[in-house]
């Protein structure tokens, strides 16, 4: 379940051409970054995935790792149900138990209201599906 949340957080980085939005965690360090166009790099600019306008999510190599729908359904590349992100902020597992939250305010946390990590001006599908196949694998 951990796991699954955190992976949620992490997946759009920049290059330096774009305005990179901070991802960061419950210490204000950052880990990543989320570009407009999709990009994802870890703190060292390293890009380390990708999130397609088709809602295709995948890695360094353009491998497929799952997809965001529209729906909020977050899925791996089997197609399989890993869990949704809710109007709401929040984010489930496939049995639509609550492992964490998106807060408007861009604060992360997990499903005891801790605080794990921040975002800014990231789609709450967008941070989820960082947490979900990049961070803290």
């Amino acid at each position: 379940m951990k796991n699954l949340f955190f992976l949620i957080l992490f997946l759009l980085f920049s290059n330096i051409n774009y305005a990179q939005e901070k991802v960061q965690n419950q210490n204000y360090q950052t880990i990543g970054y989320i570009s407009p166009n999709g990009r994802i790099q870890n703190q060292n600019y390293q890009t380390i995935g990708y999130i397609n306008t088709d809602g295709r999510v995948q890695n360094q190599n353009y491998q497929t790792l799952g997809y965001i729908n529209k729906d909020g359904r977050i899925q791996n590349q089997n197609y399989q149900t890993l869990g949704y992100v809710k109007e709401d902020g929040r984010v489930q597992n496939q049995n639509y138990q609550t492992i964490g939250y998106v807060n408007k305010d861009g604060r992360v946390q997990n499903q005891n209201y801790q605080t794990v990590g921040y975002v800014s001006n990231v789609d709450k599908e967008w941070a989820a599906v960082f947490f979900f196949f990049f961070f803290n694998k």
